[in-house]
């Protein structure tokens, strides 16, 4: 492969795209942990007569955590691009990278979008009834947390391309770690049933185990992503290993600069 002149560097959209990625997971964090302190949820057990007052307390945080959700949740789409064209990478059939594509496009109305728009409507109009503000309170927190089943569908395709790759696009442990990550997506489902306990939307099983591995999960696919764009040589054969760790910082920095 000839040379690339600099501003003509082939990696240049991947890495843009990993930026990308990395600035959605840290917006995420920012606005749904701190500014509308969302994360960890509200209980579900409150009355009609108890939600008015969270979403009081809530206010503000969430008319201007949720604003930057609707001007920047667009990067959202990054890490499904991203995700997808490392298994058309892979020796799989094309029809996984698609089927990714397609559950996990599907999945971001429910289980980010309807939060935003039910809360931020609770927020906007404190003098309504109070039970249709628990109303918007439980769609917002079922629909977040309990829309689980195609992110599942979504990890188990990633995980049945990993394992049966030959490419070594991604470790075959990292397949695991995609059972794992569905697994407590499926723990999620009796959130659908309890109001209080483990199984409820905020207890231990259903919120706190989950996003302990799912923060886990994600720095993990973060740092997977930047290596498999350094390890990147455009061709249709497996990948290369990655090169010394210094070499291969000074390769990511250059070509993240270009």
């Amino acid at each position: 492969m000839r040379p690339f002149a600099r501003g003509d560097n082939p990696k240049r959209e991947l890495w843009l795209m990993w930026f990308a990625v990395l600035a959605f997971y840290q917006l995420y964090t920012v606005v749904f942990f701190v500014l509308t302190r969302t994360q960890p949820p509200g209980s579900p057990s409150y009355t009609a007569a108890e939600v008015p007052g969270w979403f009081a307390s809530h206010h503000d945080g969430l008319l201007v955590g949720l604003a930057l959700i609707f001007v920047l949740g667009g990067l959202s789409a990054t890490s499904i691009a991203l995700i997808t064209y490392t298994i058309r990478r892979m020796s799989v059939s094309r029809a996984f990278a698609y089927s990714y594509l397609i559950l996990y496009s599907v999945s971001a109305v429910p289980g980010f979008l309807f939060i935003c728009v039910a809360l931020t409507a609770g927020a906007m109009r404190p003098e309504r009834d109070p039970r249709l503000q628990q109303w918007l309170y439980d769609l917002g927190f079922l629909s977040f947390s309990g829309t689980m089943g195609v992110f599942l569908v979504g990890s188990l395709v990633w995980m049945a391309a990993i394992l049966l790759d030959r490419n070594r696009v991604f470790p075959k442990w990292f397949g695991y770690l995609n059972l794992c990550n569905a697994v407590t997506e499926v723990v999620v489902a009796p959130a659908w049933i309890f109001d209080r306990g483990v199984f409820a939307w905020n207890g231990l099983i259903a919120w706190w185990i989950n996003v302990v591995v799912f923060g886990i999960y994600t720095g993990v696919f973060i740092n997977l992503l930047r290596n498999v764009i350094i390890r990147e040589d455009f061709g249709t054969g497996p990948l290369p290993d990655l090169p010394p760790r210094q070499t291969r910082r000074n390769t990511a920095a250059a070509e993240a600069a270009s």
